[in-house]
């Protein structure tokens, strides 16, 4: 049976190779000084960050820059980015760039006018956020993510080791989102790839939950098959504008919370990646794409229908003559022959992870219980070792 659920997102999107030219519509609808975030510097190499200046200056819009967001957002640039907009009483935040600058807006959003420690108040105790939210527009330049249509927030505190997200409410989602596929496309090809498994994984993490036949689940495996198919095409050929349209399109949906009603969730692999990225610091992506295939292998037995589903309906595995635990390995032998093939099979010592560390990520895996099995502390050390 289906669960109760609402559903609201207020994001607006604008899609296409000429989805920037609605930015002018949107910027009339904010304050004149404007933030603007972005990460290392490849937008001013590839011609972004000067087209989106113009439409800034065209606007009246006063710029208060605010760059050097980097993959996995520290505290410490959270800090910095309030800084910024309390000095120069910043109206509004548009980031430029991939789910980081995304993620960091957002942090910034809820944190300019709030009087408690950022950090402590939503990455500790997880509470929401009690005053005024400065508004935030995305430019995306990398897919994956999905951080343009949802409320989460991702923020690392290598002090503590600790990279925790917090998924905000509606209030706190982009205003908007403009997503041209061509903005992608100078990306490195292994950040692609890390994305795509990104993309892939968000899906997995809400698929991979109840044994119910509902809507969500057609619609995740329809997902998972564009980004499969796609994905095959983009490795070979990153500039084909179709896949890399529809490997957009795909990360939005994949976290824009849509698939998720009516549903559990698990996120055990999302928990396990980040505790590990807070001691390696490495691409969020393949984080995911090394504690995946062990996580699932420990799960499988206690969700085998959907493994078998997962085997059938999304990787083609013929049925007969097979035993449903035959049919589930053999899904996830194929999911692991396509993460060859785009490039984003790793273990986690090939990210700098070390066994001395399993232990202290462990401690900092947050352990939920949505998934078909709730771990112990034990099974996730068992996992992490598994996955080195």
């Amino acid at each position: 049976m289906l669960g109760n659920f609402s559903y609201h997102n207020p994001t607006a999107l604008y899609f296409g190779e000429n989805a920037l030219d609605y930015l002018n519509e949107e910027l009339p609808k904010f304050g004149k000084t404007v933030q603007l975030i972005y990460g290392g510097g490849s937008i001013k190499k590839n011609g972004i960050y000067d087209s989106i200046l113009e439409i800034l200056e065209k606007n009246g819009k006063t710029v208060v820059e605010d760059g050097g967001v980097m993959p996995n957002p520290t505290v410490e640039k959270l800090y910095e980015g309030v800084r910024i907009a309390r000095e120069n009483k910043v109206d509004f935040l548009l980031a430029v760039g991939g789910g980081s600058c995304c993620d960091y807006a957002k942090a910034v959003s809820v944190s300019v006018n709030c009087n408690d420690d950022p950090w402590d108040k939503y990455y500790i105790r997880f509470e929401e956020p009690e005053c005024e939210i400065l508004p935030v527009g995305c430019v995306l330049t990398m897919a994956g993510t999905g951080s343009e249509m949802n409320g989460g927030a991702v923020i690392t505190n290598h002090e503590q080791k600790l990279k925790i997200g917090h998924v905000f409410g509606d209030n706190v989602m982009p205003k908007f989102a403009i997503l041209n596929p061509k903005f992608t496309m100078s990306l490195p090809k292994k950040q692609m790839t890390a994305g795509i498994y990104d993309i892939f994984n968000h899906i997995c993490e809400q698929y991979f939950s109840g044994e119910d036949d509902n809507t969500s689940d057609y619609l995740s495996e329809a997902l998972m098959k564009s980004v499969i198919k796609s994905s095959l095409i983009a490795v070979e050929n990153p500039e084909d504008y179709e896949a890399r349209s529809n490997i957009m399109w795909c990360a939005t949906w994949a976290l824009n919370t849509l698939i998720s009603r009516g549903k559990d969730t698990d996120w055990m692999v999302h928990m396990l990646g980040q505790a590990a990225g807070a001691y390696t610091d490495a691409t969020h992506g393949l984080t995911l794409a090394a504690v995946s295939l062990p996580y699932y292998k420990h799960i499988m037995p206690y969700g085998i229908h959907k493994f078998a589903r997962f085997a059938k309906e999304v990787w083609g595995v013929e049925t007969k003559g097979k035993t449903e635990n035959e049919i589930a390995n053999e899904g996830l032998e194929r999911m692991a022959d396509w993460m060859k093939k785009i490039g984003v099979a790793v273990s986690l010592s090939d990210l700098g992870a070390t066994k001395d560390m399993i232990e202290g990520i462990a401690d900092a895996t947050i352990i939920l219980d949505g998934g078909y099995k709730v771990l112990n502390r034990d099974e996730v050390v068992e996992i992490l070792k598994q996955s080195l």
